[in-house]
């Protein structure tokens, strides 16, 4: 399906994902860009040329490329695109130039969260099935970073808003004169961004927070008078102040459910998620230990649980008394 608002081509194409199809878009402004490049597989790429040509347009009328993350399907077309200029965050870099360091220290990185989680069995199984997605993924050089504040040439009229959460590498796109944001898969209608959990660009600093990440990215979208948002995946979101407010009064409601769970006991964090999602943690590891870990970073922040690690480098999670 595809849908054309002011000069802005909305194209959906399909993804192996559970959360369904992936929307990228053509803005047609001084240079023709295209925002996010969907996922590496031969179906979505037909849908894409398909639908292109619904417009009288090709690949290789595309003159450059503006990506709001660097999760696979938000990049998987880069390989199969002509060679123009392709604009991201920092943190995009590593993942689609495949630095090997950046990738070992991402392993590393989870190799030790996986420890501290209290994870039992094949370790290098499950970070191997955590990767899994990355085939859908795609190689290419990042020609230049871009953050908050920066112009893209041929985008102008678009101001960059730093937004991660979701992603490290998150990055929103706001055109102020008529209030139209391109807000990638930070915020969605039906259903709630997952923050991610992902290794800082420098391997020696400390772990990113994602959920308080996520949460003041949301807040900045209340400060800004937004007409319309178009979404990573699922339908445009016009009551946008009213949803983040939303979204961040459920998160803390689920923050207190995994309180609930501390009341008098410790827990680990896999502990945690095994009760939080029994049906889906062995098939979504990576999803599921994202969502515990956000609500318990929450919580710490809060002053509402401690953390304790033991002999074997387990964090163990309570509730402070009194909290409940």
């Amino acid at each position: 399906m595809v849908s054309f608002n002011e000069k802005i081509i909305k194209i959906e194409l399909p993804t192996p994902f559970a959360v369904g199809d992936v929307n990228v878009y053509v803005v047609k402004g001084d240079a023709l860009t295209l925002i996010d490049a969907g996922v590496k597989t031969e179906t979505a790429w037909k849908a894409f040329t398909f639908h292109l040509a619904q417009h009288g347009l090709t690949p290789e009328d595309i003159e450059q490329i503006v990506l709001t993350h660097h999760h696979p399907d938000h990049v998987g077309f880069l390989e199969w695109l002509p060679e123009v200029p392709i604009y991201g965050h920092k943190y995009v870099r590593p993942w689609i130039e495949e630095n090997p360091a950046f990738m070992a220290a991402h392993d590393d990185f989870y190799r030790r969260l996986f420890k501290e989680f209290g994870l039992r069995g094949d370790m290098e199984q499950m970070l191997h099935n955590l990767k899994t997605p990355l085939q859908y993924s795609s190689a290419a050089p990042l020609s230049k970073e871009i953050s908050e504040g920066d112009i893209i040439p041929g985008f102008e009229k678009w101001s960059i808003i730093e937004t991660p959460g979701h992603a490290q590498s998150h990055l929103s796109f706001f055109r102020e004169n008529d209030g139209v944001m391109l807000s990638g898969d930070h915020l969605l209608a039906k259903i709630s961004s997952n923050p991610f959990l992902e290794p800082a660009l420098n391997p020696s600093s400390e772990r990113p927070k994602p959920q308080l990440q996520y949460n003041e990215s949301l807040e900045k979208l209340l400060e800004l008078d937004i007409s319309i948002a178009y979404t990573g995946h699922g339908v445009d979101i016009q009551r946008v102040h009213e949803l983040v407010k939303r979204r961040l009064q459920r998160q803390h409601e689920r923050a207190l459910q995994v309180l609930e769970l501390l009341k008098n006991r410790q827990l680990t964090t896999f502990s945690i998620t095994k009760e939080l999602f029994p049906a889906v943690y062995q098939k979504e590891l990576g999803l599921t230990l994202s969502e515990s870990t956000a609500q318990l970073d929450y919580l710490l922040s809060l002053g509402l649980i401690k953390k304790q690690v033991d002999d074997d480098g387990v964090a163990l999670f309570s509730a402070i008394e009194g909290a409940l």
